[in-house]
């Protein structure tokens, strides 16, 4: 009875983490195509007006960080984050409970350094809250450094949250990449 308790409890929590990656994952892809925008913006105004748009390094450096933060969780969400699996997938075929308690502990030391990463970053987040800190050029283009640290600071929680889950879960046996124009060139 607890143990089918606990097993509602991680699912239900899991589609929750499931949902807030994949929305983390589409305001990535939304600021990528943000990006794609202001960088084209900045070769036409460059090459035709002869006049750049200030800034551009910027916002670039500073949606670097975004995209990356926003999408990681739904990249460790669908066990896409890089890593070799191949010993895993080896032994998962000869010794597939041995496979199962070694992808259990890559996944509590993972959720490990991403509960380390939230850790670190939240004292540098309250900093730039209280100071109001900025990157940039004044005059130019500025931009608080807060927004960066929160979305760190939210995106390696949920990374913890997902890892710790996926420990928590019934492990499955990893699924393999296959590629169609490989298989058919066989």
């Amino acid at each position: 009875m607890l143990a089918s308790n606990i097993a509602k409890w991680v699912q239900g929590l899991s589609k929750l983490g499931n949902g807030i990656a994949i929305g983390a994952n589409v305001i990535g892809t939304m600021v990528v195509l943000c990006l794609v925008v202001i960088v084209n913006f900045d070769v036409v105004a460059r090459g035709v007006f002869n006049s750049p748009f200030l800034g551009a390094v910027e916002v670039v450096q500073f949606s670097m960080v975004l995209i990356v933060f926003l999408q990681l969780p739904d990249v460790i969400r669908v066990n896409r984050l890089t890593r070799s699996d191949g010993f895993l997938v080896v032994i998962g075929a000869f010794r597939p409970k041995l496979a199962a308690v070694m992808r259990h502990i890559v996944d509590t030391i993972s959720a490990g350094f991403m509960a380390l990463i939230a850790i670190a970053i939240w004292p540098e987040f309250l900093e730039m809250w209280d100071t109001q800190d900025y990157f940039g050029i004044p005059g130019i283009f500025t931009a608080p450094w807060w927004p960066i640290k929160l979305v760190i600071f939210l995106s390696a929680t949920l990374c913890t949250i997902i890892f710790a889950l996926k420990v928590l879960s019934p492990a499955t046996k990893p699924k393999l990449i296959r590629i169609p124009e490989y298989e058919e060139a066989k």
